[in-house]
């Protein structure tokens, strides 16, 4: 039990608000020391997860394609597009991206969307149009939990939707954690029993997302009153 020492350090750490990278680091440290590795062996681990996740280096061709796209008004023709959509509200916007999210996610597509090519560039600015559309003029403040609301969004549909995927690395690493205690399931038990997990996520976040188109009408209709008491 001592190398769950490792999710301490994890909580600790971010209730802290350290260094994400840092307290990573500092878990899978802690975790290895306490399943009696060595330090050649956990620096060999570390090495070999970069390697394995090489594919990483790939944001740095993204990167420049959405800021050339950005450059020629992709977030203008997001707005443009969402606030020329009758019905349209950021709740509304968002579940829908919470679906796409969790369904692609839970075929194996976790990269077709994400932060930096889909939220920042497209989700967000759209999110905010819509926002705009319902409340009129946003403060800042308004403005930032609409923006993460759409990060929110994007991480909850990815984190509860890829666990139903069969080859996913969280099954696949509870499935080899189950067999050293002698419990034998196929990976399609485990993502079976996720996707009741994944439907409940929707629906607490779908009601966040109502909730979050209650406050916006409701500041357009006492601005609304107020105009007309005026």
């Amino acid at each position: 039990m001592w190398v769950l020492l490792g999710i301490a350090v994890i909580v600790i750490g971010f209730m802290l608000r350290f260094n994400p990278l840092l307290v990573i680091i500092a878990s899978a440290a802690v975790t290895g020391i306490a399943a009696g590795l060595d330090v050649h062996a956990i620096i060999s681990a570390f090495g070999k997860a970069f390697n394995d996740a090489r594919y990483v280096s790939i944001v740095w061709i993204v990167l420049p394609v959405i800021g050339m796209l950005e450059a020629f008004g992709l977030q203008a023709r997001a707005r443009g597009l969402i606030s020329g959509l009758k019905g349209a509200t950021t709740g509304r916007l968002l579940a829908g991206y919470l679906l796409m999210r969790q369904a692609t996610a839970a075929v194996g597509l976790t990269s077709v969307a994400g932060h930096p090519q889909t939220v920042r560039p497209l989700v967000a600015p759209m999110a905010e149009a819509a926002a705009e559309k319902q409340a009129g003029t946003l403060h800042d403040k308004q403005r930032e939990e609409v923006k993460a609301f759409s990060a929110a969004t994007d991480n909850i549909g990815l984190f509860f939707g890829e666990d139903i995927f069969l080859a996913i690395g969280s099954i696949l690493l509870m499935k080899g954690l189950l067999e050293q205690y002698g419990i034998i399931l196929e990976p399609f038990e485990l993502s079976v029993w996720a996707i009741p997990t994944a439907i409940a996520a929707f629906v607490i976040h779908g009601f966040r997302l109502w909730l979050l188109d209650r406050r916006l009408n409701a500041q357009a209709a006492s601005v609304t009153a107020k105009d007309k008491a005026a």
